[in-house]
């Protein structure tokens, strides 16, 4: 079947926290997409919706089983089932572990520029952010290696919150990059868990190294799993923690429960389930249309734009640009550039590390909407000139 990325849902209206804004706004910020959900997951929730009856429901087996024949299909990785917890959601489910694998004051490291609710979840459970900052040359990030260690020994750090691949930056972690943070994470003795809700949106011919792909980071991981961003679910808010640890798993499982953060969606079960089991050709043709969309905006700014420097990296579909040549302040350019322009995109400043100096853009919509966010990036960086 061939899925039309080109048909958006309407979504104005419908509160949706992307799209309802003023009449002219073109919004490329939030980390969701454009796109109309396939057909397997309307029908899925369509007959849910049909028993007419919404009341309390478990999670059966088959999510489960649905994500662990994705994983091994498409990334080559083996669960067992006494592995996975379901959580509502992999933000609820972060928090939660950080208090339940952490005390008050302990230190927790994140890799920056990275999601920015990490920090609000270590700082509002009392616990102190530690931020290892990536080297930024050439347009491209790199791990210093031996000053994240440095970071570490210094801070004695507890926990990792990773983010694989990376957030806003796009970057896809090698094996040697998975396998070093592992043992660091052996050596001085903290867990890492490793969001991984982006690790299905790849450019063609391009994969991404499961932290747990790792034989030897089993012992030390939580692994974080989610239909939101590479089928849109994010609404619907279902998520799996895969833990091989029995004793981490027993103390997350408990924290989850406390936190009243492990009971499912009536909807979202279904459309889970739905998603991983039919959803192989879907996102394989999702994958070419942002590959498409991405190189379209790479070659606008590079022909156009070209003090604006992109971060091209091969995964997401939020694309990293770098602005510092106009400004090394990402949030009154946004600001200045929405109201001038009506173009909504992230500021960079809200992640770490050098966001200041950058902006994120969403590229999951269709072409069309792509050409008219550059054009309007276009006229806003000619009346600065």
């Amino acid at each position: 079947m061939k899925y039309d990325f080109d048909d958006l849902a309407s979504r104005k209206n419908s509160s949706s926290y992307k799209w309802d804004y003023k009449e002219k706004a073109l919004p490329m910020w939030v980390a969701d997409m454009d796109f109309k959900s396939p057909d397997f997951i309307y029908e899925s929730l369509k007959e849910r919706l049909d028993i007419r009856a919404y009341g309390y429901t478990f999670v059966d087996e088959e999510f489960y089983s649905s994500i662990t024949k994705w994983w091994l299909n498409r990334h080559q990785v083996s669960f067992k089932r006494d592995w996975m917890i379901y959580s509502s959601g992999i933000v609820a489910a972060i928090s939660s572990m950080v208090r339940s694998l952490t005390k008050e004051g302990d230190n927790v490291l994140v890799i920056s520029p990275v999601y920015n609710i990490f920090f609000n979840s270590i700082l509002n459970n009392k616990r102190k952010a530690v931020e290892y900052q990536l080297e930024y040359k050439n347009n491209e990030y790199h791990i210093d290696f031996s000053k994240l260690e440095k970071t570490i020994v210094d801070n004695d750090i507890r926990l990792l919150i990773f983010c694989n691949p990376q957030n806003p930056t796009g970057n896809i972690w090698n094996k040697e990059e998975i396998k070093k943070i592992g043992e660091l994470a052996r050596e001085y003795n903290f867990l890492v868990i490793s969001d991984e809700i982006h690790c299905d949106i790849t450019d063609p011919n391009y994969s991404y190294t499961p932290f747990i792909s790792i034989k030897e980071n089993e012992d030390i991981s939580i692994t974080c799993i989610s239909s939101a961003k590479v089928f849109n679910l994010a609404g619907l808010q279902a998520s799996c923690l895969v833990i091989p640890n029995k004793e981490i798993r027993d103390k997350v499982n408990r924290g989850l429960n406390n936190d009243e953060v492990a009971e499912p969606n009536f909807f979202s079960i279904a459309a889970n389930i739905a998603a991983f089991k039919q959803g192989e050709e879907y996102v394989n043709q999702l994958n070419e249309y942002i590959y498409h969309n991405k190189q379209y905006l790479y070659s606008f700014i590079k022909d156009k734009l070209p003090k604006l420097k992109v971060v091209e990296a091969h995964s997401l579909y939020l694309v990293w640009v770098d602005i510092s040549f106009y400004s090394q302040d990402s949030v009154s350019f946004t600001n200045d550039l929405f109201n001038k322009t009506g173009l909504f995109v992230s500021e960079g400043n809200e992640y770490h590390g050098n966001g200041h100096g950058f902006i994120r853009i969403n590229v999951a919509t269709s072409l069309e909407n792509i050409k008219e966010g550059c054009n309007r990036l276009f006229d806003y960086i000619q009346s600065l000139k």
